[in-house]
């Protein structure tokens, strides 16, 4: 019981082309393809988004790093003049 063999998976074959005829299968197909890689598009460009706005909020955090060390060797040096 459950096991399904190649003659109940022909029988369910047929049944289908029966009701639904192969024209409407075929347009069936071509739409779940053009959906499938619609989605697959959708996902790559998020992905890229997301690597793109990863890679940009590290490029702020190292210039606000670099400001911040910038500053501290400009106070230094204010700090050195005054003495």
């Amino acid at each position: 019981m459950g096991n399904i063999g190649w003659a109940q998976l022909l029988i369910v074959l047929v049944i289908v082309l029966l009701l639904f005829g192969t024209k409407k299968l075929r347009s069936l197909g071509g739409d779940l393809g053009s959906a499938v890689k619609g989605f697959k598009k959708a996902i790559s460009d998020k992905d890229a988004d997301f690597d793109e706005d990863a890679s940009k909020k590290a490029d702020e955090k190292i210039e606000s790093k670099d400001q911040s060390v910038q500053q501290k060797t400009d106070a230094e040096k204010q700090h050195q003049k005054t003495e």
